[in-house]
């Protein structure tokens, strides 16, 4: 009975963080979040640089419809407010041209693909949607997306994407896997990154 218990903790633990912000279970080729508490009254994301992190939680998509904090922030410790997160990922394009996104947040988010400022719906506010577009060559890149939490409420994050000649959908890494005869070395850069502004 205690071992049936356990199994059905843990399952429903585990089911609440694939929703979430992530899990602490790593994913070689997905989304690595390092997390990262921010002082009181932060309105905007910050330097990570010159933060050390706190905590690290794994994706494949980033996809946090927007709910209530008290729901809760899987992988974020007991933290409601006041921290931020940054993922990280490489991931492949097969067909190259104009690349979509959507990155909604509450509160404040940016995107950079190969170190290029994408999308940026930073501060503080509730859930809200911003677009950019970005050409991309085919082959291997580079994406990152900030995000900070500032009071409670309110918590939200999701990215969407539009490939050249397809539909809205969440931005998922398995999508974006290399061809299976591509070998690529796990510390092969992504395309040269240029200054992030």
């Amino acid at each position: 009975m205690r071992l049936l218990a356990a199994l059905a903790i843990a399952a429903a633990a585990w089911t609440q963080d694939v929703a979430r912000f992530g899990t602490t279970v790593a994913i070689p080729d997905g989304f690595r979040g390092q997390i990262y508490f921010l002082k009181d009254g932060a309105n905007q994301l910050p330097n990570f640089s010159k933060l050390k992190p706190k905590g690290t939680v794994y994706t494949t998509s980033i996809n946090v419809p927007a709910q209530q904090f008290d729901q809760g922030f899987p992988g974020v410790s007991k933290r409601f407010e006041w921290f931020a997160i940054d993922y990280t990922a490489r991931f492949w394009v097969r067909t190259p041209g104009i690349h979509r996104f959507i990155l909604t947040s509450d509160d404040g988010s940016r995107l950079w693909i190969d170190g290029r400022l994408v999308v940026d719906n930073d501060g503080v506010h509730p859930p809200q949607d911003r677009y950019g577009d970005i050409e991309l060559a085919g082959g291997l890149h580079r994406i990152e997306v900030g995000y900070f939490q500032g009071p409670r409420f309110g918590v939200a994050l999701v990215l969407k994407v539009m490939p050249p000649g397809e539909r809205w959908r969440i931005f998922n890494v398995d999508e974006f896997k290399p061809p299976a005869d591509t070998e690529i070395p796990p510390d092969a850069p992504a395309q040269v990154e240029k200054k992030r502004k």
